[in-house]
């Protein structure tokens, strides 16, 4: 059993205004879009996902915003669940949409938090139990997972694996076990596992996590997370949908007055990718070629992987109506990046990928449109793109779609200047990061 542990938060730094001009600490702002800090945080540190972003700064805003009368929270890509939880931790009603199958089955589990800690500890250390009894095997796992761990290691991941198999039935005890050992796998393995390269032969972990005892303290974090939480439960209960952020179809007209959320970026991100260990461990997927069905489909076209099989309709795309507001600017960038593609090895088609990504956040802001009340205050973390070295302005085109789909104004507050750290970089464009506020 681990020790007990001080989970109480740390006090929050001063309220965020929803003016560019007025600024808040340095330290808040370079931690906005990165979910680092919540590895501090009950139930947000369950699970590290690459693609979240700030609890603490979703928390004063939410502060804020309840002051101001605002009360119904959504998040249209709600990833592991950040949002929603906050907005459960405040009383708000909160609801998130996510698209991504395996993501989402973490920001459910995460929000089984009100289950009985003591029934939930006692299915996890029962799936231990059979674990310890049990030969497990290392093979019959796709070769990513066979390349990650040792044999010995993975077979002590194999009966914890087929413990929770034995003891599946669908209860929320049963999925936050699930999560508690979805959760170790990268602590596990030696090799580099990073969130979005997944073996790294040259790099090495200084410290490795044995999978029984890893589990064990996992379940024990879990349990005193989920008797703090309890003890403050403000009895809000949130609301996580699998689905399409284009379509927003599991939300009810009008029912929003605050969204808060970091949509993907331009970025060539392949955030289907981010979880491809776990899927492989758990045997959603084979390998990368298996992610096109299982999960990108189902995404906002972000990457050039998303969209090669549908390079050819991008140049129709760019004439349909809901890039009619960016369409002049989308056309010149797009005949750059389709002119420049030749100049380069890869070959990526970012002309195609930018056609897509814009045409797919026109018909978000479109959703979020609908799903919003008058008054409706709506916050994106986001930030610009240059691939190969062609300026994109994504937080503008952003706010012009915003606009176009029937919401005021928005203003952009920059928070951080990026793509100036890596000697590496194919280009130099100044990039930044920051939050694209819309009022509707």
């Amino acid at each position: 059993m681990i020790p007990d542990m001080p989970l109480s938060l740390v006090a929050k730094s001063e309220q965020l205004s929803l003016f560019p001009d007025v600024k808040t600490s340095d330290r808040e702002d370079g931690a906005t879009s990165t979910f680092s800090q919540n590895m501090g945080l009950p139930i947000h540190r369950w699970f590290r996902y690459s693609a979240g972003f700030s609890a603490r700064w979703v928390q004063d805003v939410l502060s804020e915003q309840r002051s101001a009368g605002r009360c119904r929270v959504l998040d249209p890509f709600a990833g592991s669940g950040t949002v929603i939880l906050e907005g459960e931790f405040a009383g708000m009603e909160a609801q998130g949409v996510e698209a991504h199958p395996f993501v989402a089955r973490i920001a459910r589990a995460k929000l089984a938090w009100q289950t009985d800690a003591n029934a939930m500890k006692e299915h996890a250390l029962s799936v231990l139990g059979r674990a310890k009894k049990t030969k497990g095997s290392e093979s019959g796992y796709p070769s990513l997972v066979a390349r990650c761990y040792p044999s010995e290691t993975l077979r002590c991941l194999d009966a914890l694996r087929r413990g929770w198999l034995e003891g599946e039935n669908g209860s929320p005890e049963s999925e936050l076990s699930w999560l508690a050992l979805t959760s170790i796998l990268r602590e596990c393995s030696p090799v580099g596992t990073a969130q979005w390269q997944y073996v790294l032969p040259r790099k090495s972990k200084v410290k490795v996590q044995v999978p029984f005892r890893a589990y064990e303290d996992k379940v024990y974090l879990m349990k005193e997370d989920m008797t703090k939480c309890q003890a403050r439960d403000h009895g809000s209960r949130g609301r996580l949908h699998q689905g399409d952020a284009r379509s927003c179809a599991e939300i009810e007209n009008a029912w929003a007055d605050l969204i808060i959320t970091s949509p993907p970026y331009a970025n060539n991100y392949d955030y289907a990718d981010a979880t491809r260990l776990e899927l492989c461990f758990w045997g959603e997927i084979e390998g990368w070629g298996d992610l096109q069905d299982h999960v990108r489909k189902h995404l906002v076209r972000s990457c050039t992987q998303h969209v090669a099989a549908q390079n050819g309709e991008a140049e129709e795309l760019l004439q349909t109506p809901p890039l009619a507001p960016i369409r002049k600017e989308l056309a010149s960038v797009f005949a750059q990046l389709a002119s420049e593609r030749a100049n380069h090895g890869g070959k990526k088609p970012y002309h195609a990928m930018v056609a897509f990504y814009f045409h797919d956040m026109a018909n978000v802001w479109k959703a979020l449109r609908r799903v919003s009340s008058n008054g409706t205050l709506v916050c994106f973390v986001i930030g610009d793109s240059a691939p190969y070295g062609i300026y994109v302005p994504v937080d503008r085109w952003m706010g012009e779609l915003a606009v176009a789909a029937g919401f005021h104004k928005f203003s952009f507050e920059k928070l951080r200047d990026r793509n100036i750290k890596w000697k590496n970089r194919k280009h130099r464009v100044p990039l930044h990061e920051g939050r694209l506020w819309v009022e509707g």
